[in-house]
């Protein structure tokens, strides 16, 4: 076999594998966690519907004491965020802290670390979209100390096949990057 269908051949194995990959990616999307689960804290992650209100529910309901939006814009002051959440003062004041350094997935994962160490929490809830929640428990595990536990908590969405495909590639590229040692 000459050297030309030996890269045929593996080019068509890597194209089956991502193809299976992504199938099983868009197919079994992270669920929500089940209740009653109680965490030391709840780390949300801005950039999609619902999963603020969702955290805010849980932290409510008393499933943590402490809770991180991570990613929050520099823009926003608490008192706004209390008033467009509908969050007591009380309740802002004691409980919630507004992370303003991530500004994508792996800095939400440093920035939650850091967040964990301040406050010794050793059990976190993570808050985030379905399909967004692979590669953020992937960057938040890569980052927090050993012996950690962490909770996925996936608030569900109908994605379309677009953020699917991008979902997936980030997950990919990441996955590579960490196996060469980025």
């Amino acid at each position: 076999m000459t050297s030309r269908g030996i890269f045929r051949r593996l080019f068509s194995l890597l194209l089956l594998a991502w193809a299976l990959g992504f199938i099983w990616f868009a197919t079994f999307l992270p669920r929500p966690a089940n209740e009653p689960i109680k965490t030391d804290g709840i780390v949300a992650l801005t950039g999609g519907g619902g999963r603020i209100p969702h955290a805010l529910r849980l932290l409510e309901r008393g499933a943590a004491k402490r809770l991180l939006v991570s990613g929050v814009d520099r823009e926003v002051r608490p008192r706004e965020f209390a008033v467009e959440y509908q969050v007591p003062a009380e309740l802002m004041a004691c409980c919630i802290v507004l992370g303003y350094d991530a500004v994508d997935t792996r800095t939400n994962a440093i920035e939650a670390v850091r967040w964990m160490k301040e406050n010794r929490i050793t059990s976190v809830r993570v808050v985030t979209t379905d399909w967004h929640m692979r590669r953020a428990i992937f960057d938040l595990a890569d980052e927090a100390p050993q012996g950690i536990v962490i909770i996925e908590d996936a608030v569900v969405s109908r994605p379309s096949f677009r953020i699917l495909f991008l979902e997936y590639n980030k997950l990919v590229a990441r996955l590579l990057a960490w196996t060469i040692g980025w």
